[in-house]
């Protein structure tokens, strides 16, 4: 029997506007659709009445109700907003259902023309008692209250507001969501492919990706579907297929994780354990659909093989602390032979509109389509940084600002580290369907004479070389740089850098060997589906950078944060091969990266302290040469690294990875010194490890 539905339109409002009080005070009530045509007296009667027959049409009562033959009444405070919205503010009601089809059946109301107070919009809330069981709408009664500029206070009752809240199914809300997708190669290689087909108009060099623009050409659920395991027990989900905890509203979602980096293994060669114990919690979430957020926080101890070890302590800090973990941060000394180092990145993204990105955070920025990149890398310690990411027409401009540090002895200031700055620019152009470039400009600057954060660098759109020149010649160091990509087809892609840190021409292109030829390339190449095996992915890389490029005759300004390098791993005064290849067929997995290079040192020795340019931190006032410089002078050395990892992917929602890798390094020196000397490493471990992020071992 159908239901019928009595609606007696109860209402108490108050409304304010900006308007001010005229002598005669006018007041209107919202005005639906139909009432257009009804005079000002009678549109009161026509509101109640269009909303009561609206609701009518529209409210369907739970079976619930029924079943239960529950007499009473829902009682629905909302607003009508000045821009004529229905807006519910609170529900009343015994049954739960009762209170979502009242919800439900408001936010179907249509806009309406808003009430006016003295000829403005203004907001008005009214109150609807809903009678159960339901009868055809009838007679309403009406009583007036006092209008005034001001919003009265509601007198209800909220001792149920706390069971109010909702808690809605998770959906897997991240992969829509403006976070950034945590970077790690062989990650980002499963969607590499999706991203660099013939004819999208996406930017592939500014990493790290957020995941609604990546989504848009690879769907991450249909992809993690697949690898799904049949679990229905709360832990069998949770290990093999789900986030820890999960929390959805209406307008917000969060997930909260554990996550671990365990290793186990051994340095043969040295004879040394090796291990690492990482325990983390990371979570991420948003708020509305514009802002999102993601924090880690890590707790680790480890010992490594022992040319990580070493080099480890070649960079530490000032202030007794005996390492920096390379890519982590500064450790502390741990048991009698290892080290722990805590960390903690994350960041808030904001997303005004589909032109904009802004995030806010601390940790990396890796520019290009390479495993390495000559521009901007992940190779150093987290910092904090502010972006700003703009996207339209053929174009994508990403302005990012940071705060580094110097931490070694004969720059720290009465025990605490240098602050320097550096700003960036990195302008993409989609010049056809096929090719890409992007346009790079750099600039550091210390805090000399109280300067702080220069604002003169603020300006998203100056070219910083003539900052530089305005703010003193010595104030900061400027470096500019290219890159390029261009798609064959859908399955092979050719890719480049060119970095310039000198703007002397005479000197870039005289052929003489000048220090200030501070230049370097890169040339790869990407082939996915290799041979017609679907996610085999292989790459190779050339690199090539001259002597002195990245440091500067103001030491505190070389493009380095921690004492380690803000582009290459290598530093500079190499050339270097890359070749890798990665694959990946349901949760197993596999990795082989070779590398071929040829660097050149410093000797550091009582007979030859000279700078032949490997180090950025070393000071160009200690140059070997004002010209005839070569790439690898000084202590040339051959540099053989092999890595191999296969491992199987336990739970893809969090990437929690159960993994073996076997690494060989053959490090041969033209000289044996104090801090370069001849090593052969063979480093076999094991882990279990939650992928968030690169960890660099071939250096």
């Amino acid at each position: 029997m159908k239901p019928y539905l009595l609606l007696l339109l109860l209402y108490s409002f108050s409304l304010h506007s900006n308007a001010q009080v005229a002598d005669i005070e006018y007041e209107k009530f919202p005005v639906f659709q139909e009432c257009e045509d009804v005079d000002v007296s009678n549109l009161e009667n026509c509101f109640t009445h269009t909303l009561q027959s609206f609701v009518f049409q529209n409210f369907k009562v739970p079976e619930i109700v029924f079943a239960e033959n529950y007499n009473g009444t829902v009682n629905v405070l909302f607003e009508v907003t000045k821009k004529g919205g229905f807006k519910v503010l609170y529900i009343d009601g015994v049954y739960d259902e009762l209170k979502l089809e009242a919800r439900r059946v408001f936010e179907a109301l249509p806009i309406v023309q808003p009430a006016t107070y003295n000829g403005a919009p203004a907001y008005v809330q009214f109150t609807l008692p809903v009678e159960i069981p339901l009868v055809a709408p009838g007679e309403t009664i009406v009583q007036t209250s006092e209008i005034t500029k001001e919003k009265e206070q509601v007198d209800l009752d909220f001792t149920d507001e706390y069971d109010e809240i909702e808690n809605l199914p998770f959906n897997n809300e991240e992969y829509q969501s403006n976070i950034n997708i945590p970077f790690s190669h062989h990650n980002y290689s499963l969607f590499d492919a999706s991203l660099n087909r013939v004819g999208l108009n996406n930017h592939t060099a500014q990493k790290p990706y957020i995941y609604s623009e990546v989504n848009k050409y690879y769907n991450f659920e249909a992809a993690n579907n697949k690898l799904l395991k049949k679990k229905s027990s709360w832990w069998g989900r949770k290990l093999w297929n789900e986030h820890l905890v999960t929390i959805k509203g209406k307008d917000y979602w969060l997930t909260l994780d554990a996550g671990v980096d365990l290793q186990a293994g051994k340095d043969f060669d040295a004879n040394i354990d090796t291990y690492n114990n990482t325990r983390l919690v990371y979570t991420q979430g948003g708020i509305g659909k514009n802002l999102s957020f993601f924090g880690v926080i890590y707790e680790s101890q480890g010992r490594f093989a022992d040319y990580f070890n070493r080099y480890a302590e070649s960079i530490r800090p000032t202030g007794g602390n005996p390492a920096i973990i390379p890519g982590r941060g500064i450790a502390k000394k741990f048991k009698s032979d290892s080290y722990d180092y805590p960390i903690a990145t994350g960041h808030v993204s904001y997303t005004p509109s589909k032109y904009f990105n802004v995030q806010f955070g601390h940790g990396k920025t890796f520019l290009g389509d390479g495993y390495r990149s000559l521009l901007m890398s992940d190779n150093a310690s987290p910092y904090p940084f502010f972006k700003i990411n703009t996207t339209f027409w053929k174009l994508k401009y990403t302005n990012t600002w940071m705060s580094l540090r110097d931490v070694r002895d004969e720059v720290t200031d009465n025990g605490s580290f240098r602050t320097k700055y550096m700003a960036n620019h990195y302008l993409s152009y989609n010049i056809t369907k096929r090719l890409n470039i992007g346009l790079f400009e750099s600039v550091i600057w210390q805090n000399d004479n109280g300067r702080g954060f220069d604002v003169n660098y603020l300006n998203p759109i100056i070219f910083y070389r003539a900052i530089e020149f305005s703010t003193g010649s010595r104030g900061g160091n400027a470096l500019i740089g290219l890159s390029a990509k261009y798609k064959v087809n859908d399955r092979i892609n050719a890719y480049g850098q060119f970095i310039i840190d000198e703007f002397s021409t005479s000197d870039v292109f005289g052929g003489n060997g000048s220090y200030k030829n501070k230049t370097g390339y890169q040339l790869g190449l990407k082939y996915y589906d290799a041979f017609g095996l679907k996610n085999l992915f292989l790459q190779a890389e050339y690199n090539r950078v001259r002597p002195y490029t990245y440091s500067h005759n103001t030491v505190v300004l070389n493009y380095g944060h921690n004492n380690q390098s803000m582009a290459h791993t290598l530093g500079a005064n190499f050339s270097e091969i890359i070749a890798i290849a990665r694959y990946q067929k349901g949760r197993f997995y596999g990795d082989a990266k070779f590398i071929v290079a040829k660097r050149g040192f410093e000797f550091n020795t009582p007979d030859d302290m000279s700078f032949y340019g490997g180090n950025i931190y070393g000071t160009e006032k200690d140059r070997i040469a004002t010209e005839g410089n070569t790439l690898a002078q000084g202590n040339t050395t051959d540099f053989f690294h092999a890595e191999l990892q296969a491992g199987y992917i336990i739970n893809p929602a969090t990437n929690l990875k159960l993994y073996g890798s076997f690494i060989y390094r053959d490090f041969n020196p033209q000289m044996d010194t104090e801090t370069v000397f001849k090593n052969q490493t063979t480093w076999l471990n094991f882990g279990l490890r939650t992928d968030l992020f690169n960890w660099y071992n071939d250096f």
